[in-house]
């Protein structure tokens, strides 16, 4: 039996697979191909545009894939949402949809929108957006370049960021924040009933999970003797608390944690100085709860 999954072209596409690398499943492709090859038999994938991917597993052509929230929502797809992955193709962040105008417009709020024009790709969210805060306005889908578009095509524009910087070199400014979205692992209700496939699905889900926990994480191991273990106990922050092992000379114990890696520049000369030796980091790939 196989489990087919859609996973996302362009953007998302290398986060993506790194992602999964780190979670074990190593997904290769050419340039010109649309089928990643994968080392594991009881998968088969294709690389499909996100925006199209939860409407394929909504139809049951895909029993699995990952796409972002924002395009979920958009397609009005019923799948099951297996697992919420912050990532992005630049970092670890969420991505927002805003809504954007050039920095001199009058436009203060949406309500300011009220009978102008929205250019977009996401017609569905920002209609939905409009109605809840009852402002009536023409929205227009946009084939790309949607930054452009403004003041000379539209009044305003609906658009996907993740640091801001393209917004700002085009001279436009955020009104309103519409969504915060992240790439989730979605099922089909077919799928999802399928022992087998559950049971894939819900591993994948697992390593994924261990792959994000161990993002931006190191493992710490360190000897330190047993006199001056709580004072390097005072020093280590632990995810709980740290495990401490017997050495085979007694006077000694071993310690070894897990910590933000953004943490240990700053926290080996304090661990040194409270006697820890034998200091080692090391990297980690995942991380299971």
């Amino acid at each position: 039996m196989k489990l087919k999954l859609g996973l996302p072209k362009g953007s998302l596409q290398d986060a993506t697979f790194a992602l999964f690398a780190k979670a074990g499943f190593t997904f290769a492709v050419s340039s010109r191909s649309y089928y990643p090859s994968v080392d594991d038999e009881e998968i088969d994938s294709m690389l499909v545009r996100a925006q199209e991917i939860a409407r394929y597993v909504e139809d049951g052509v895909f029993d699995a894939g990952i796409t972002g929230k924002d395009w979920i929502l958009e397609n009005r797809a019923d799948v099951h949402e297996v697992l919420d992955l912050c990532y992005s193709k630049q970092s670890m962040r969420p991505c927002r949809w805003v809504l954007a105008v050039p920095v001199d417009s009058a436009v203060q709020t949406v309500r300011d929108l009220e009978g102008k024009r929205i250019a977009t790709e996401v017609v569905n969210l920002t209609r939905d957006y409009l109605r809840r805060s009852g402002v009536e306005a023409e929205v227009e889908f946009s084939w790309g370049a949607t930054e452009v578009k403004v003041p000379d095509l539209v009044d305003a524009i609906v658009e996907i960021t993740e640091t801001g910087s393209s917004l700002r070199a085009n001279n436009l400014r955020v009104v309103e924040e519409i969504l915060t979205t992240t790439p989730r692992l979605i099922a089909s209700h077919g799928s999802w009933k399928d022992p087998w496939k559950r049971e894939k699905i819900e591993n994948i889900a697992l390593l994924l999970g261990g792959a994000m926990a161990a993002e931006g994480r190191v493992g710490l191991k360190l000897n330190c003797p047993r006199d001056r273990v709580h004072d390097v106990i005072r020093v280590l922050p632990a995810m709980k608390q740290p495990t401490v092992s017997e050495l085979l000379e007694g006077e000694w114990v071993a310690l070894e944690t897990i910590l933000q890696e953004r943490e240990v520049r700053k926290l080996i000369p304090l661990l040194k100085k409270a006697g820890a030796q034998d200091i080692i980091e090391y990297p980690l790939n995942k991380v299971i709860y």
